[in-house]
């Protein structure tokens, strides 16, 4: 079972750690696929200013400053139908001089070129016997264009060249960068609290965010790109919350997981202290099973003996030793009728069949009745009771048969527990609404590991197989039920060696 829970235990975690590793290749992934087309965007918003800014200066100055012509001519023959193409590809480059106060350079103007494309294709029949063909083309294409792409190429290598000396924070604005940074993660589906800036080599620029961290720096795409596709500026992007935001999209997964994992911790735990409780169990019942051995072996022997005494013809005709024999048998039995009783007692207070009856006595009164069935085992022992009976009122709701067995059984422990002579107080007091008993003897004590347990049922302090003090674990724990049924509490305090304190509170009555 427990190779089996480290093994679940370890498959969750590699499998939460896997999918955690996964959501974070995915979200870079992301991130570098939207800092690209970031980067794209601002050049491509730059460059689009600018040649829509030259545009009208270049409509306004219709006549150019400069023409260069370039004609292309090809010539070839059909064998087949019999007729000649030729093909002419006519490239118009017109050069424009506009003010250069836009690239911030020292020179007053700057060329730019236009280029238009007029492309011809003649077709002729030779329809002579001698081979010549006609002088009129049988076919004639043309096709007129403007080369807008080539155009806007020309346009772009020569921005970027006139471009790259100019300030960066002149070229694009930290709005600007959040704007195209914001719709570009959106696109990818990242919607989460960003850091920006612009590095020229290693050193921060102005467009930047006010809590950027290069620390924490995720990734770094170059921007403004040369016609050597080479930069010094570097646009950084950082995520403060990347760790909740990766946590966040398998949060759902390790909560089951770690709710299922817990169910099964749960279920191990209790399995472990079921077999711990039973073995305790079947450890307390078989001490109660030797106790309550050694309890009955003494009065049966008894029995025993008294019988085979009566049986003597020497002794049979003896009327006392026979009275006498008979009044051991009658005490022996009765002593094993008080263990039974005892078992089966306990047995129906667990059940709630025992029907205890109250009404108002004085605890002192119990006290002191209580006292009468064991003065006689203290004076044997060459010990005493004392009582400090200091309590005003001492009205309680009681059945006076089993509160009297509560106290006795406390008593008889006191002496059964002293090695030497008892010597045992009894003192009681009022605090607010309830009386308080407290029976202190000087006998062996116990430890605070036995005293927590020691009401529990079956319950004997472990000695072996030494019985040198009669009992089964049943006494406190009767007492104990039948001060609960009294709404009352219990407690002890104890020292291994100087003896132990038992302490009853009980409700009184007006």
């Amino acid at each position: 079972m427990s190779l089996s829970l480290i093994g679940i235990i370890f498959v969750q975690s590699f499998f939460i750690n896997n999918s955690l590793e996964n959501e974070n290749k995915n979200f870079t992934l992301s991130v570098k696929r939207a800092l690209s087309f970031v980067s794209r965007d601002i050049e491509e918003f730059e460059l689009r200013d600018y040649f829509l800014k030259i545009q009208p200066l270049i409509a306004q100055n219709k006549t150019p400053d400069s023409t260069l012509l370039q004609q292309l001519y090809i010539e070839s023959d059909d064998d087949i139908n019999d007729r000649t193409i030729i093909h002419r590809n006519t490239v118009l480059e017109e050069r424009f001089k506009v003010p250069s106060m836009f690239f911030e350079i020292d020179a007053d103007s700057i060329t730019i070129s236009t280029l238009s494309n007029d492309r011809v294709t003649k077709i002729y029949d030779n329809a002579n016997l001698d081979g010549s063909r006609r002088i009129a083309p049988q076919q004639t294409l043309t096709e007129y264009s403007n080369m807008p792409e080539l155009r806007k190429q020309m346009f772009e290598n020569s921005f970027k060249t006139l471009l790259k000396d100019i300030p960066i924070y002149k070229r694009i604005t930290p709005i600007e960068v959040r704007i195209l940074l914001e719709r570009e993660l959106s696109g990818e589906g990242i919607d989460l609290d960003f850091e920006f800036s612009v590095y020229d080599d290693d050193l921060a620029t102005k467009v930047q965010t006010q809590n950027f961290d290069k620390k924490n720096a995720f990734h770094g795409i170059p921007i403004f790109l040369d016609n050597n596709n080479e930069s010094s500026y570097t646009l950084w992007l950082d995520f403060p919350d990347r760790k909740k935001y990766l946590l966040s999209s398998i949060i759902k997964m390790i909560i089951l997981s770690v709710v299922f994992t817990s169910v099964i911790i749960v279920a191990y735990s209790s399995a472990i202290y079921q077999l711990i409780k039973q073995r305790q169990i079947s450890q307390i019942k078989t001490d109660f099973i030797n106790n309550m051995t050694h309890e009955f072996k003494t009065p049966i022997a008894t029995i025993n003996l008294a019988l085979d005494s009566i049986k003597n013809p020497k002794i049979i005709n003896d009327q006392e030793k026979v009275k006498r024999y008979l009044g051991m048998i009658k005490d022996e039995n009765k002593r094993m009728h008080a263990q039974v009783e005892n078992v089966l007692r306990i047995s129906k207070l667990e059940k709630n069949e025992l029907n205890i009856s109250k009404e108002r006595l004085k605890l002192h009164d119990i006290i002191e009745d209580a006292m009468t069935h064991v003065e006689l085992i203290v004076e044997d022992r060459q010990g005493y009771i004392n009582t400090h009976l200091g309590a005003v009122k001492s009205s309680v709701l009681a059945n006076e048969t089993h509160f009297t067995n509560v106290i006795v059984n406390i008593l008889d422990n006191a002496i059964k527990y002293s090695h030497n002579a008892p010597k045992i107080d009894v003192y009681t007091e009022n605090i607010g609404t309830n009386i308080i008993l407290k029976i202190t003897d000087q006998g062996n004590g116990m430890s605070k590991q036995v005293a927590k347990k020691v009401f529990d049922k079956f319950y004997r302090e472990h000695s072996g197989n030494v019985h040198n003090v009669k009992g089964h674990g049943l006494g406190l724990a009767y007492v104990k039920r039948i001060i609960d049924d009294h709404h009352g509490h219990i407690s002890v305090e104890s020292e291994k060696g100087k003896g132990s304190t038992f302490i009853i509170k009980l409700p009184l009555i007006s």
